[in-house]
């Protein structure tokens, strides 16, 4: 017998409760805005709502929404560059994650946002997301190699904003960029 349409809308709820946390993190790393942020995950859970019999059979749901995240975010790119913006992360990390780094954050984000988008989708997916260069590449619709060259030129342009080297030399952040 089938799945009643209440169960599916079930699964779908809790599955989305669950994984918003992370997708708004990434949204707004690549968005560089709350708003900007919460309105691309939105949208990818719209659609990842109505293709939810797919997606729930991948092998990894929540990468799969990503992907969709990734694609939104690439889509709204193409249609017009964002306004640079960033004063800090929103605190999804919980409170050891406190106000200590919010000077590296801005400093970091706005660099960030400084990056063309493909460079700065493969720097957040791969060092934020802590993604594989194949996960990456699977999420950015490329391929490794293209990965490697955006996220290789990406932290390369991140190394040279000043506000990071002074950040880095006085607070020892070696491992955030």
């Amino acid at each position: 017998m089938g799945e009643t349409k209440s169960g599916r809308d079930d699964e779908f709820r809790t599955f989305i409760v669950a994984v918003w946390p992370r997708l708004v993190r990434t949204a707004y790393l690549l968005a560089g805005e709350q708003y900007a942020a919460e309105d691309l995950v939105q949208s990818a859970a719209e659609k990842a709502c109505a293709a939810w019999s797919k997606v729930r059979r991948a092998d990894d749901p929540y990468a799969y929404v990503r992907r969709i995240l990734v694609n939104q975010h690439a889509r709204r790119w193409r249609r017009r560059p964002p306004e640079l913006l960033v004063d800090a992360v929103p605190d999804t990390a919980g409170p050891e994650d406190g106000y200590a780094r919010s000077d590296q954050r801005g400093a970091l984000l706005a660099a960030l946002a400084t990056l063309p988008p493909r460079q700065r989708e493969a720097v957040v997916l791969r060092h934020w997301e802590d993604l594989s260069d194949s996960q990456t590449a699977a999420a950015m619709g490329c391929s490794v190699g293209a990965v490697r060259s955006h996220a290789a030129k990406g932290i390369a342009r991140l190394r040279q904003v000043t506000e990071l080297v002074a950040l880095k030399d006085t607070t020892h952040i070696g491992g955030t960029v």
